[in-house]
């Protein structure tokens, strides 16, 4: 193909800087610094504002999981201290409403845990288990007087007739695979907040998403002001792959009477106005799946909808009154950032906020964003050099105060630097992430690993990446580029994906390779392709249909679209990105999956999958590795026997990053 003109964001002088010598003490991120990296999630303001609530995570690689404390940090003092200790499974931290208790869900001890919630007192003591569900508590919401929590948790399996424990078989609806049983719904329960009593409050075989799946929506409930109702978004049916289907609904908490607030589908993340008026929530640009989210503002007493964020043109992944009722603040990704606004909700053009170098942490965290009391805000965030810690604004026009330093020790390496990069491809103007090794010499050409995103609505910032880091002290050039699907270019740009799956993203990885290539900086012999989910899809795409590459890391990838339409856990969303069905338009299906082309490779390619993998099941994967040997390709699968779409633990994923980077290095 013809390489594009090119506009860089990179000049001469930015090359010179990364060059500055680094201190002679510093070494670079290596392997084992990731039993080092702290994640912070969950940040929740006090009501009275003078603290934030927050989830620490700590890799234990000894026993081979997360260890989770809630803890408090000071805002004046920056101090920490903890609030739990030796509790599994810390998540969903939520104040009172006079802020002298915390409500959160913990795992139970014993030999068969369950999520549960438990309200622990400011006063002291321990934390007290108010709630017994027999499936595990999802998400959490206190009352506006604090005498009440709402909680979501899954119905019970139908237990046979007869009670024969064989009698087990279950009628396939849209799951995935590998269910062994047919979905039961989530619903919400209330219990008053000393656990001295229970109440279901919605039943029926529709039900709240679940906080638990692959790629969760975020969409908690919320109470109104007055406490009468619930906001929340409803599945149709029990099972995941329906989500596309949710509406908004309110439910009376008294009498568990529900109605809908709004005609439409594929609402979520309801959210009450202070004076209880108005009822914020999203829905994507046009009802189009394949567009981002636009936040809409409607009349809780019954009435049409107005979109606020139209003007702004992006994926909002985060939409919270602030205070005063007159302004939301949404955020979403543009360019290489992930930014914050504040949107005025009668209208008119969005404010962005001065967040420095700082993003937002864009991950699977339900609250990374919180708004207190007072119009202060709180975040979890991170820069190219510091990963994630919590940061504060006290107003939205304050800087950002990075309040913890809990990956300090990483911060102090000698990490690569990380810059944006701007190209044009097919008439777009595109961008992505350029990351130089440590100790990088102008002059000196490098090899340049392509590290490609997954989602496809997802995009690269230049906050700290371990794998890249990784991949960086190993010596190479990393480009991380955000093709169309992406979500940080505009509705046009990610809707440009839909049904184009592969070519029309493989020329925008190709056009910004070239944008580095320009620079005179990338051993051309050595460019090497990699990803996971649909970046895994698009690192089989690119080695299908272009000769370039010196070494491949396939994984988790979708490499036969009819098989992840057959059997993944999300076969709506292929049709609904490629306009149809295998059945409708098989030739559509066979020309996006290389599958179709893998003839074609000739580079040494890893490919990685868990056996348990619902969004993107593993036999595309043995596809894949049974055709390259076949064709006689350097191919080496691993499989790591556990579910999820990504190892759940800390030891196997830091052996995908190895194994990752060993490949590449010995290819390259």
């Amino acid at each position: 193909m013809s390489r594009l003109a090119l506009v860089l964001s990179l000049g001469v002088a930015v090359v010179a800087a990364l060059a500055a010598p680094s201190p002679a003490s510093a070494r670079t991120f290596a392997l084992d610094d990731l039993r080092l990296l702290i994640d912070i999630q969950e940040p929740q303001i006090s009501p009275d504002g003078s603290s934030i609530a927050i989830v620490v995570i700590r890799p234990d690689y000894t026993a081979d999981t997360y260890d989770t404390t809630l803890e408090l940090v000071n805002i004046a003092s920056h101090n920490r201290r903890a609030l739990t200790s030796g509790r599994d499974g810390v998540n969903f931290p939520r104040w009172s409403p006079d802020g002298g208790r915390i409500a959160f869900i913990a795992e139970t001890s014993g030999d068969n845990p369950t999520a549960q919630v438990f309200v622990l007192s400011l006063d002291g003591g321990d934390a007290r288990q108010v709630t017994h569900a027999a499936s595990d508590v999802q998400q959490i919401a206190w009352s506006p007087d604090g005498k009440t929590i709402a909680y979501v948790t899954a119905d019970d399996s139908k237990t046979p007739p007869d009670g024969n424990k064989y009698d087990d078989g279950f009628v396939v609806d849209n799951n995935d695979f590998l269910a062994t049983s047919a979905a039961t719904p989530n619903h919400i329960w209330l219990t008053a907040a000393d656990g001295t009593w229970h109440r279901r409050l919605t039943s029926g075989p529709m039900g709240l998403p679940s906080m638990n799946a692959t790629y969760a929506t975020t969409s908690a409930m919320r109470w109104s002001p007055d406490g009468r109702y619930i906001a929340f978004s409803r599945m149709p049916s029990a099972v995941e792959d329906d989500e596309y289907l949710q509406d908004l609904q309110v439910v009376d908490a008294s009498t568990g009477a529900i109605h809908k607030l709004t005609p439409g589908v594929y609402q979520m993340m309801p959210a009450f106005s202070s004076d209880g008026t108005q009822i914020l929530f999203a829905f994507p640009h046009n009802g189009d799946y394949n567009q981002g989210n636009e936040i809409f503002a409607a009349p809780t007493a019954g009435g049409p909808a107005r979109s606020l964020t139209a003007d702004l043109d992006r994926n909002v992944l985060i939409a919270k009154w602030m205070p005063d009722g007159a302004n939301v603040l949404v955020g979403a990704n543009i360019g290489t950032a992930s930014a914050l606004w504040l949107q005025p909700a009668g209208g008119g053009a969005a404010q962005r906020l001065d967040l420095g170098d700082v993003n937002w942490i864009n991950d699977s965290d339900w609250e990374p964003v919180a708004v207190g009391n007072g119009g202060s805000i709180a975040f979890t965030g991170s820069t190219g050099a510091d990963p994630t810690e919590l940061y504060y604004m006290a107003t939205t026009t304050s800087p950002p105060v990075k309040l913890t330093n809990l990956n300090d020790s990483i911060a102090s390496l000698d990490l690569g630097k990380t810059v944006n990069i701007d190209w044009r491809s097919d008439g777009f103007a595109e961008d992505g992430t350029l990351t130089y090794p440590p100790g990088f010499v102008p002059g000196r050409k490098y090899p340049l690993a392509v590290f490609i995103h997954g989602g496809p609505i997802w995009a690269n910032n230049t906050s700290f990446s371990d794998l890249t880091q990784l991949l960086a002290s190993a010596g190479f050039l990393v480009l991380r580029p955000n093709y169309r699907g992406s979500d940080n270019l505009g509705n046009a740009y990610e809707r440009a994906i839909s049904p184009d799956a592969g070519a029309g993203p493989g020329r925008d990885i190709m056009a910004g390779i070239a944008a580095v290539e320009n620079l005179g900086i990338v051993d051309e012999k050595r460019i090497g392709v990699s990803g996971w989910s649909y970046g895994g899809y698009m690192t089989s795409w690119m080695i299908t249909h272009y000769k370039i590459w010196k070494a491949a890391v396939s994984g988790a990838a979708v490499d036969d679209w009819v098989i992840d339409y057959d059997v993944a856990d999300d076969h709506k969303a292929d049709a609904l990105q490629l306009g149809a069905t295998p059945e409708s338009d098989p030739a559509l299906y066979r020309a996006v999956s290389p599958l179709t082309y893998a003839a074609n490779v000739t580079a040494p390619t890893l490919i990685m999958c868990d056996t348990g993998d619902p969004r993107v099941p593993i036999p595309e994967s043995y596809e894949f590795y049974h055709a390259l040997k076949d064709y006689h390709v350097p191919v080496s699968f691993v499989a790591y026997p556990v579910d999820g779409h990504l190892p759940p633990d800390p030891v196997r994923n830091a052996d995908i990053d190895r194994r990752w980077v060993a490949w590449l290095k010995d290819h390259m």
